[in-house]
């Protein structure tokens, strides 16, 4: 076995693309979901194909002693703590500056920002001094936000925050990264219009793809002299201001 990877939200969309990159390279796997850790049938199936070790586990991250709790339980299930944290389990709501609630920014923050932090603290202290390595999952708008989707964006850039601050107070034994991916995996609220519309939009023509989010990922964890970093997988979509959501242009 390489090593044990936590992927949180591991078990559907982009988490799970994540989660079956570190089983083809031959991790076991801890995967977390809010509620039912079942992997969707994708995953199921890669997990099988490559006879993976792996359990799940739920946890609402919207409660802090639930997100400081998932790092011992996981090393209590398979006697080891993981060595790998991917952070990304993600809270996504639709709001803007003049519509957004409190109730909503916190929420958002405590998914999203607070628990990645109680995460990163408990694997540190799990791992007691030996190497790991975290990625925070980000999103290309830190870069230049926008704003829709208020609550959601704050959050992602509190976390982008919280990415150099622990690359810097976890090091030498931690490293911590970040990969800001562009729209991947289209809500239902891009009919495929839309989509060619947002892909038109991206200086590379292309948006990026879930295998290519995980490979950035999976990367940042194998490279032992970087931290801190932010991987964009956008299809350079950092390198423009839009002014609203794709879906909203």
């Amino acid at each position: 076995m390489t090593g044990l990877a936590l992927v949180t939200g591991g078990c559907r969309r982009l988490g799970a693309a994540i989660a079956a990159h570190f089983a083809d390279h031959g991790f076991a796997l801890a995967l977390h979901a809010s509620e039912d850790p079942a992997p969707e049938r994708a995953l199921a199936r890669q997990l099988e194909a490559d006879e993976t070790p792996w359990q799940g586990f739920a946890a609402d991250l919207s409660d802090a002693d639930a997100a400081t709790a998932l790092i011992p339980r996981i090393a209590a299930a398979f006697g080891r703590p993981p060595d790998i944290l991917i952070n990304s389990a993600a809270m996504f709501g639709q709001d803007r500056p003049e519509s957004v609630t409190g109730e909503a920014l916190l929420d958002h923050y405590a998914v999203n920002c607070a628990a990645p932090v109680l995460l990163a603290r408990a694997f540190a202290e799990a791992l007691g001094g030996k190497p790991g390595a975290i990625v925070n999952i980000l999103d290309q708008r830190i870069a230049n936000p926008h704003g829709d989707q208020f609550a959601y964006g704050l959050s992602k850039i509190a976390l982008a925050g919280a990415t150099q601050i622990l690359a810097r107070e976890l090091a030498p034994a931690i490293r911590v990264n970040g990969v800001a991916p562009g729209l991947t995996i289209a809500t239902d609220d891009y009919d495929a219009e839309t989509i060619d519309r947002a892909r038109a939009a991206m200086p590379l023509e292309k948006l990026p793809r879930p295998g290519q989010i995980a490979d950035a990922a999976f990367w940042l964890t194998q490279a032992g002299a970087v931290t801190g970093q932010v991987l964009y997988v956008d299809g350079g979509a950092h390198l423009r201001s839009f002014e609203r959501d794709f879906a909203n242009l």
